[in-house]
């Protein structure tokens, strides 16, 4: 079938770099990009986040909120001290 399109600049120089590349006609390259571009997406494979043991904590951290508030606290305390 016979059609007429109207291309940008970039993509036109992209077609022709495939064609030389690929030593095909330009018309093969067009449809085999079209093609390839309609074609449903494929399924992403899943996320997967490795994780690693870290070992026991080497400090007491059922106090930790409280410290960070208490050390918050003096940080803005020492921001106001002349």
């Amino acid at each position: 079938m016979r059609t007429t399109l109207t291309l940008d600049p970039d993509v036109i120089a992209l077609l022709k770099q495939a064609t030389h590349a690929q030593q095909r006609p330009f018309k093969q390259v067009v449809n085999d990009a079209l093609r390839k571009g309609l074609s449903a997406p494929g399924k992403p494979a899943p996320f997967v986040q490795k994780s690693y043991p870290m070992g026991r904590p080497r400090v007491d951290l059922t106090k930790a909120l409280a410290l960070a508030g208490e050390l918050d606290d003096q940080s803005t305390l020492a921001r106001y001290r002349p």
